[in-house]
């Protein structure tokens, strides 16, 4: 077993703009940091034979790269016909407004501040752009307008923020809550156990081969940190930046910012169910 195989949800490895499924290429954007691990991915998806491409996530406001889109998606014999957003962060939607400019798209969200054109996108929904079939799920809780994209050709979901290719999220309160966020992994596990998902095109790191591995992880390390969390509260450390420096003493400190925002989402949890 390699070393990438023994992590949760087995990933592939190096992240690498490229096909990672019949339907679907990656086009890297170079907008790597703490929090964006390689970058944003940017998903090109379309049927083998079809002339028309849906693109999930456009990424920052960088020309060069929305431009390397297009022409990814023209150099496979393909024009971009819709733009799907998977949540509002910038890393993800900045660009979308210029890559509809680009593309004469209209770019579909599940927050209407989002969209440009008149569709948004709901719980249900199924794009059928070129002979897709993808359908809308719902998943809120690492912000309150996070969609995931189940392809069942490919045996796959697009699932943005919500599940990573590469350590866990954050729930970003106050926007995202945890209890949504649970929900929405169990959502996705179903996904797995039910409709037969195997793999998690994610919006950073590396594609995952074990989608059912993954969101297993993800639940595990919530419920873990959910402990940790009340268990700091019962000896005292009430403020959730104090709930950080005691339960994330491990991890770097350029993430203790957005750990906090995560903590600040359990504490409300825990509030919430009378558990502190």
């Amino acid at each position: 077993m390699t070393e990438a195989a023994a992590l949760p949800g087995q990933p592939r490895g190096q992240v690498l703009s490229g096909p990672a499924t019949d339907r679907a290429v990656n086009v890297l954007a170079p907008n790597p940091s703490a929090m964006t691990l390689d970058g944003t991915n940017t998903w090109i998806i379309a049927e083998p034979d079809s002339s028309l491409a849906v693109v999930i996530d456009p990424g920052p406001l960088d020309d060069a790269h929305l431009s390397r889109v297009i022409e990814t998606a023209e150099k496979a014999g393909k024009r971009v016909a819709l733009t799907l957003l998977t949540h509002g962060h910038p890393d993800h939607a900045e660009g979308a407004a210029r890559f509809a400019e680009l593309t004469g798209t209209h770019v579909r969200a599940l927050d209407p501040a989002l969209r440009l054109g008149d569709e948004g996108l709901a719980a249900g929904d199924v794009i059928t752009t070129g002979g897709l079939e993808m359908r809308v799920v719902p998943t809120p809780g690492h912000t309150a307008d996070s969609l995931c994209f189940h392809l069942p050709a490919d045996r796959a979901v697009l699932t943005g923020d919500t599940v990573l290719g590469r350590g866990t999220t954050v729930v970003a309160h106050p926007d995202g809550r945890l209890g949504d966020y649970l929900d929405s992994l169990r959502r996705l596990r179903s996904l797995t156990v039910d409709d037969g998902v195997h793999t998690v095109l994610p919006g950073h790191g590396p594609v995952l081969e074990d989608a059912q591995g993954a969101v297993e992880f993800y639940l595990a390390h919530r419920a873990h940190r959910l402990a940790q969390v009340e268990t700091a509260v019962e000896n005292g450390h009430t403020a959730a930046s104090d709930v950080v420096a005691h339960v994330y003493a491990d991890v770097d400190r350029s993430l203790w910012p957005a750990a906090e925002l995560s903590v600040r989402a359990q504490l409300e949890y825990l509030r919430e169910h009378g558990l502190i």
